[in-house]
């Protein structure tokens, strides 16, 4: 007759568990900037640990200042992922400061990304969506007006949110080689995922194609071009000033002339200023969110904003 197995002690137990499985402790300790990055960061990262946000809820990169519980994160992390200094200025010398161990993974440099040159004025010329741009990214960060010389909001465009997650997941197997094969099949099926999610928003937005509208900065540059949308202004260049007397003139022409459908406001910025832009015109108010401050954080976020963007501008456009 066979003996009975005998439990193991609760000590040989634990060992035997955290031989079998990764050990989450053992992980590398992983930044992300803004929301629409940790998303990819998280998605690339399921399953073996969950990266850190610096800019929460609905603040804004472009006017977000530094937190000590921020300064903490970095000065714990293995890796950190951000736009760059072009768009995450705040974060410029913290991560040089702080994150001294860290390496840091700009993704406007990542390769396959497609940069697109940031419009100039509150009225936009007639311009070519395809346009890349490619410049040294040592230059000054801003040009004399004041504002980017690339258009920073690079996840927007599904092409280029699939090569962030696939620098995403270099950077991390290279830093943890013992969880490179979940690294990369995550990458793998988020990439497929964002390749459906393309689909559907072309799908969806087909029949609002080439309407005019007015958003409130130039957040979404690469998103209308992928979609053949035709965004024919800004409300301001630069989110941290609000807009003179003129430039707000300029828009309400613009809208005349142009019969924009729609001016889109953003939660983070002051929508009293769509109001005075609309008020006296045909065009209708809608709300765009670039990165998804009312959403959850994690890997659901980004398609959840890809989607609530297509859809704003649906139902304004379309109406």
């Amino acid at each position: 007759m066979r003996a009975a197995m005998r439990p193991l002690p609760l000590l040989a137990l634990a060992a035997a568990l955290g031989a079998a499985s990764p050990a989450l402790a053992e992980a590398p300790k992983v930044v992300a900037s803004i929301k629409p990055v940790h998303s990819l960061v998280a998605a690339v990262m399921e399953g073996v640990a969950e990266p850190a946000l610096i800019v929460r809820g609905a603040a804004s990169p472009h006017t977000y200042a530094m937190k000590p519980s921020d300064a903490k994160a970095l000065a714990a992390a293995d890796l950190v992922f951000w736009i760059g200094p072009e768009l995450e200025a705040f974060l410029d010398k913290p991560v040089t400061a702080n994150a001294r161990k860290a390496t840091s993974v700009a993704l406007l440099e990542a390769p396959g990304v497609t940069l697109l040159d940031a419009r100039e004025g509150g009225a936009w010329e007639a311009h070519d969506h395809g346009h890349e741009h490619k410049h040294d990214h040592k230059h000054a960060h801003e040009d004399e007006h004041g504002h980017d010389e690339v258009n920073t909001h690079i996840w927007l465009s599904p092409a280029n949110a699939r090569a962030m997650v696939a620098a995403i997941a270099e950077a991390l197997s290279a830093k943890d080689p013992a969880n490179a094969a979940a690294y990369t099949a995550n990458a793998e099926r988020t990439a497929r995922s964002i390749d459906a999610l393309d689909a559907e928003l072309k799908a969806a937005l087909a029949p609002v194609a080439g309407k005019p509208f007015v958003v409130f900065h130039d957040a979404y540059q690469y998103f209308e071009a992928q979609y053949g949308l035709n965004g024919v202004g800004a409300i301001t260049v630069n989110p941290e000033r609000r807009p003179s007397a003129k430039r707000l003139s300029e828009i309400r022409a613009k809208i005349g002339g142009l019969g924009a459908a729609c001016v889109f406001a953003e939660p983070q910025f002051e929508p009293a200023l769509v109001n005075t832009i609309v008020e006296g015109t045909p065009a209708k108010k809608g709300v765009l969110d670039p990165e998804g401050a009312d959403l959850k954080d994690g890997p659901g976020l980004y398609p959840a904003l890809m989607r609530n963007i297509a859809a704003s501008l649906k139902d304004c456009l379309g109406s």
